[in-house]
């Protein structure tokens, strides 16, 4: 199979899953809270907008089972293009929803029911583009080849938040100042949602013209498929389930945190609890976390190569115990009355470059753990019921946390989930030396 081929599937196919996935997480502070919930109470919209967000995590284990399933029976190819379809449908129709004063409650059903697809979708989709990167790639080299689809995190949440700003600038909106009635929430946010439809038509291009990977084709010349992935996993692999998902949980807490929570408290929707709280406007905001995201991209190539170095439990314990770090600074570097737009753009900085060293390496150690007939079902379940421990509640949490008990409390739960990360690395086996065609 063509390397080049190999590296633009995966990457174009994540960077599209997760435009679609962080549009809605943009939206879900700026536009939802306000148009698809009753009024009356700004502070109750916020979470129930939260919530709907973190309904996707819900259905993303359910997403690894179905695809994963399929993936391992069928193969990577065709259930790439099956998570891709699930995923684009979904983010397109969100754009063609009625509001909560055209519909009353059916709208937030729908947008609920859409975010549930899209998090079926984004379920299924990691682990093939993982899978594709990881049994195709250079001995010595898997962790720099896995990180390519890791890219697509990064290059996905670049274009989500740079098309918003640039609809808002165009459209002269601010979240400080523009009211309900202004163009930008009346139609304008519906723009990112319909242009997911051109981003899955290029993806589902590249993807048609892939061919199946070979250890999974050696798999299947040599019998080892099984009928029910999921049961098997269950059954043979529930240590290296476990401890996959708790390798993560520490990577999905600080990146909701830094990206959508963190969106909420820096633009002033969140009130610290001695009542003084932070101002930076929505687009100053914006502008920021796409400084702070190209540091993102940078240290997963970085990690890549640190991991094919110096193995993955060093590296990952290293940057997890920075996380920790990370958090318990909290008290200082997120202090409402002595924060400044640097300051913030500072937090956002670190917090994103630790994100990209913890974050690479995962699309190389999460299929390493796992057997070839069960590896997209294991590898997509570790990392996705992470996604309800560490992701789906912490913009919520977070934003409770802060509201009662002062954001240094944001820092210690950060730290809490980088702790449970640290046990699960030290238990781990090392897996840089694994030769996945032989497991």
């Amino acid at each position: 199979m063509n390397r080049r081929r190999i590296v633009v599937a995966s990457m174009v196919g994540t960077t599209i899953e997760f435009f679609d996935f962080y549009i809605y997480a943009t939206a879900a502070v700026l536009v939802f809270p306000t148009l698809f919930f009753p009024k009356g109470n700004d502070a109750a919209a916020l979470l129930a907008s939260f919530a709907t967000f973190g309904l996707a995590f819900a259905a993303r284990p359910l997403g690894s089972i179905l695809f994963g399933h399929f993936g391992d029976r069928v193969g990577r190819k065709a259930t790439l293009v099956g998570s891709l379809l699930t995923m684009g449908i979904a983010t397109f129709l969100i754009g063609l929803l009625p509001t909560y004063d055209q519909a009353g409650y059916l709208a937030p059903a729908l947008l609920a029911l859409m975010r549930f697809a899209q998090g079926l979708g984004l379920g299924g989709e990691w682990s093939g583009a993982a899978l594709l990167a990881t049994e195709t790639a250079e001995k010595g080299k898997r962790a720099w080849a896995a990180m390519w689809p890791q890219l697509g995190a990064p290059f996905g949440f670049f274009l989500a938040n740079g098309v918003f700003l640039v609809i808002m600038q165009v459209m002269d909106f601010d979240s400080k100042t523009s009211a309900s009635n202004h163009a930008f929430m009346t139609w304008g946010w519906r723009i990112p949602f319909l242009l997911s439809a051109v981003m899955v038509l290029v993806g589902l291009y590249v993807r048609l013209k892939l061919t199946e990977t070979p250890v999974f084709a050696k798999a299947v010349e040599e019998g080892k498929k099984v009928k029910a992935p999921i049961g098997e996993v269950l059954r043979t692999a529930w240590r290296p389930l476990i401890i996959g998902t708790f390798v993560m949980v520490a990577t999905y807490t600080l990146f909701y945190l830094v990206t959508t929570w963190i969106v909420s408290y820096g633009t002033g929707k969140v009130t610290d609890k001695s009542g003084v709280k932070l101002s930076v406007s929505y687009i100053d905001f914006l502008e920021m976390q796409l400084i702070a995201v190209l540091f993102f991209a940078v240290f997963v190539a970085v990690s890549g190569r640190l991991a094919d170095r110096f193995g993955r439990r060093l590296v990952l314990i290293i940057v997890t115990l920075a996380i920790i770090v990370y958090g318990l600074s909290f008290k200082w570097i997120l202090d409402p009355a002595h924060t400044t737009q640097g300051t913030m753009l500072a937090v956002l900085i670190v917090g994103l470059t630790l994100m990209g060293l913890t974050f690479g390496p995962m699309s190389a150690v999460l299929p390493e753990l796992f057997a070839t007939n069960v590896r997209y079902t294991g590898s997509g379940v570790s990392y996705n019921f992470a996604s309800i421990i560490g992701a789906a509640i912490a913009p919520f949490i977070a934003t409770w946390l802060v509201k009662d008990y002062g954001v240094e409390w944001v820092g210690v739960y950060l730290a809490i989930a980088g702790l449970s990360t640290l046990v699960a690395l030290v238990v781990m086996r090392e897996t840089r030396d694994v030769e996945l065609d032989k497991v």
